[in-house]
Parts: C-alpha cells; structure tokens; sequence
C-alpha cells in the first residue's frame, strides 16, 4: 500500500541497494566459511590425535601404557635364567621397543630382594620356595606369578669330606648353616622331622651363601644347607660330603614374583617380561654347557662346577596349579607350626590369576 505515496525512481533504487547488499553479504558469509575451514585443517593437522599425522611421523611399538615405564628386576647371581637374561640384554631389546626401560638390582638371597619388593624398589623378581611364604606373613603385597619346578637335587644338606657327622640325626646340637627364610630353610626342617629331630635340637647358624661357604671352610660350623650352583661348586672346591639332598623331604622350586601394584598397572609389560623368560628359559634348558661358559665369569664359579648344576636341575616358567599352590601351603603351616612365621597365610590369596 504505500508503494503508492513514492516515486518510481525511489522504489528502484531501493530495490538495487537490497540486491547489493544480499551479495556483499553472501561473498562475507562465504568468506567466513572458508576462513574457518582452514583454521580446522590447520588445527587438525597440528592436533596429536590426527591420524594422518603418521604419515609423516615415525611409528613405534611403544603404547600409552608402557612408554616410559621403568621395570625394576631383582636377580639373584645363583638364579640361572634371570641373570643368564640380563646378561644376554633382550629383555631390554624387548621393553625398550614397547617404549619401558629395564634396570636391575642383585640380592645375595631371596628375602632381602622381597624386603626390596615391600620397600618398593623393585617389581619382579624370582626366588626359592620359602622367601615369598615369610614375606607374605610379614605383610608384602606381592604376587605369585609363575614357578619354576627346579630340583630336589639342586639343594642339600652338606658337611666337610672329613666330619664324622654321616647322618642328618647326627646334628642335633651341632651348628648348622643356612640362609633364614630361604628354600634350604625348609629343607632343615623337613630333614630334622624325617631323622626324628626338632628344629629346636639344632643351633641354626643364619648366613648369606658367601658367609656360610666362608664359616664352612673355617670349621665354624658343622654343616651347611645350600643349593646350586653354590652346591656344586663346594663339592669340586673341597670334596664336601652330601648328607641329603631334598629328595623326598622339600620339592624346591623356585617362583617368580611380581608386586601387586606393577601387575595391576603394566599387566602388558608382565607380559613382554614372561615372554623374554620364557624364551631364556627353552634356550638354558637345550644349552647347559653354553650357560656354564656364560655365567662362569659372572659367578666367578668354575664352569665345570656350573654344568653340573645346569644338569639336575629341571625347566620351566609354569602357571601355579591347585597342587603346586596346595605344596607351597604345606610349607606355610609347617613354617608356622614351628614358630618361623607370626600368623597363618592362604597362599592362594596372592596368586596371580592372569596365567593359567
């Protein structure tokens, strides 16, 4: 209606402007448009999560979860596979391209290294049958990983090639050597029962292997429970006599631990870490002459000596069945009944549930 009150020229005019100013418009809004387009190629192709990004970026095998992981390995220098592993360094070469880095502390017997464990200085490690049992009492949060059947023959009860001790009865009251809380600890026990003896009829003398060998050699004590390769290698040094060997009275067998916090956190890298034992383990197995020569500096025991314990002793990295879990009670209670541990444990409380 009131296009009736204006002049045509007017209405025209203000038809062109409104047609100029929709373009202008458009051309702004197209503008924008592009504008913004680049921006986000240009924040996608800097953003991190952009999967073109490996097109231009080196790829690794390292994860999220294990990039700059530090997996603490304690080793015992007796303990065949773990330090035949570190000395042979693929288990660097493994976990250093899963993007983890390896460090490694030596222990002179198990319950130390697990005092480490509880500590929380180091993640893995591999000891007889004894050492996790008193740790386990003693309130460590580690886990029973796999184990490792060894041999009876690869621990006895030893006294010099000239004592007139001949049987295991023969002890009581005489001073007996051996590492506290260790798998030849049980054997003591067992031995003592089987020979009608009480733990107490014997004066239990608690040393290192090196402090033991050295009381040995000194007369300062009667006998001294070890296993090998330190067994072997007093055998050949001094001519020691065997009393028994475990045989029938302790099944010594090692396990591998882990703390429960490094499982629960780098269950990939427990992975890579069983792998790597595992592959040791085939190749010590097949190999007893070539892990004599390997070790024999390392150990600073003769490789002769060495041989002999790489041959009676038995392989594997096994997941822990009801009966092994059931054997390694029996150790328990009998710890307990006699007073070397403080309180009842459930072995099968602290069993890794990841390898079956």
């Amino acid at each position: 209606m009131w296009s009736q009150f204006v002049s045509p020229q007017w209405m025209k005019r203000v038809k062109n402007f409104l047609q100029n100013y929709q373009i202008s418009r458009i051309h702004q809004l197209i503008c924008c448009f592009t504008l913004g387009l680049s921006l986000s190629f240009v924040v996608s192709a800097c953003s991190p999560g952009n999967t073109n990004n490996s097109a231009v970026t080196p790829t690794t095998n390292s994860s999220p979860t294990t990039q700059g992981v530090a997996v603490r390995i304690g080793y015992q220098k007796a303990a065949t596979i773990l330090n035949t592993m570190r000395t042979k360094g693929d288990v660097e070469k493994a976990l250093t391209a899963a993007g983890a880095k390896v460090t490694w502390t030596e222990f002179p017997a198990g319950p130390p290294m697990l005092e480490a464990m509880n500590a929380g200085s180091i993640d893995f490690g591999y000891t007889g049958e004894a050492p996790p049992i008193f740790a386990q009492a003693g309130g460590v949060p580690l886990l029973y990983i796999a184990y490792d059947p060894w041999s009876p023959k690869a621990e006895a009860i030893i006294v010099p090639k000239d004592s007139p001790i001949k049987t295991v009865a023969e002890l009581k009251g005489k001073r007996v050597a051996f590492a506290k809380g260790s798998n030849t600890n049980y054997l003591v026990v067992k031995a003592l029962e089987a020979a009608g003896l009480n733990y107490t009829d014997i004066k239990p003398a608690y040393l290192t292997p090196a402090d033991a060998r050295a009381a040995f050699e000194g007369s300062n004590v009667d006998a001294w429970a070890i296993w090998d390769p330190f067994l072997a290698a007093v055998e050949q040094a001094t001519g020691a006599r065997i009393l028994t060997d475990a045989t029938n009275l302790a099944p010594n067998r090692g396990y591998y631990l882990a703390s429960q916090a490094f499982v629960s956190s780098h269950p990939e890298v427990l992975k890579t870490l069983l792998d790597e034992v595992t592959k040791v383990d085939k190749w010590a197995a097949n190999n007893p002459q070539e892990v004599a020569k390997f070790l024999e500096p390392e150990l600073g025991i003769p490789a002769a000596a060495l041989e002999v314990a790489e041959k009676r002793r038995q392989y594997g990295v096994l997941p822990l069945t009801d009966e092994i879990i059931s054997k390694q009670q029996d150790i328990a209670d009998t710890f307990y009944k006699i007073k070397l541990i403080p309180k009842q444990i459930q072995v099968k409380d602290i069993v890794w549930q990841g390898k079956k």
